[in-house]
């Protein structure tokens, strides 16, 4: 019993030290082995993420932005959150996709620190979705909306994990580890449950758009990787919130 106290309070903060740049208290090293394990804990991550968000756009809506301009900068609180780096790995993916002709070439790509063209339109796209989501959700009173959306896509990223083999030998999916079903399992409840509380029917489509966003992102990783990276689980937050926001936007 003792154990499982322990682990509800030590697997979010390992997951938040791992998904964000906060600055937590680091844990002992020893902890990390226990990555995979934390996995079920990543739709509270997304939680903290969309509150810090939220807490931005109400604040400086507050003080007299408008809704884009409030809505830019709490983008820009939650990019900072996280280091930006499940961006980064949707402009990674979309540059080794497309642009190398074999699993090598496409995963050299990936690692590359420079971007592409395919990166740079990726981003923009995505980007310029979330900021229109977020300022509408603002103008509508539904900004519970980008808490929900920053939770159930982080719920998607185990499942991800669990249904695909890593595609290479390092990096930071296999410094995670594998994840096992039940992990899996758990995270998705908590992000299915936490969107249909918050949004009932509503909540049961946006939940079905995000499995199938996150079963095509897979299956293109699997056919063009042949598994999946922690770039591939950035693309599948990133493009799974998109799909959540605009369900919520014309629901």
């Amino acid at each position: 019993m003792v154990k499982s106290y322990v682990r509800l309070i030590c697997d979010p903060w390992l997951a938040a030290v791992l998904l964000t740049r906060l600055p937590l208290p680091r844990l002992a090293d020893a902890a990390f082995q226990h990555s995979a394990r934390a996995a079920w804990a990543y739709p509270l991550v997304g939680v903290l993420v969309g509150i810090i968000g939220t807490g931005v756009l109400h604040a400086t809506h507050a003080i007299g932005l408008d809704a884009w301009g409030a809505s830019g900068l709490a983008l820009a609180a939650m990019m900072l959150a996280t280091g930006a780096m499940h961006e980064d790995g949707l402009a990674d993916c979309a540059d080794g996709f497309w642009g190398g002709t074999n699993k090598a070439r496409r995963l050299e790509i990936m690692r590359d620190s420079q971007i592409g063209t395919y990166g740079v339109l990726a981003l923009i796209i995505v980007t310029l979705f979330r900021w229109y989501a977020i300022s509408t959700t603002l103008m509508q009173g539904d900004w519970i909306a980008v808490i929900v959306a920053a939770c159930l896509s982080r719920a998607m990223m185990p499942l991800a994990m669990t249904s695909l083999p890593h595609a290479r030998d390092d990096g930071l999916s296999r410094s995670v580890g594998a994840i096992d079903a039940k992990t899996a399992m758990l995270s998705v409840l908590i992000g299915v449950v936490i969107t249909i509380i918050c949004f009932g029917a509503t909540g049961v489509v946006a939940v079905i758009a995000a499995l199938v966003v996150t079963a095509y992102v897979a299956g293109v990783a699997r056919h063009k990787i042949g598994g999946q990276t922690g770039d591939v689980l950035g693309a599948v937050q990133q493009l799974t919130e998109v799909a959540i926001l605009v369900i919520f936007l014309v629901m």
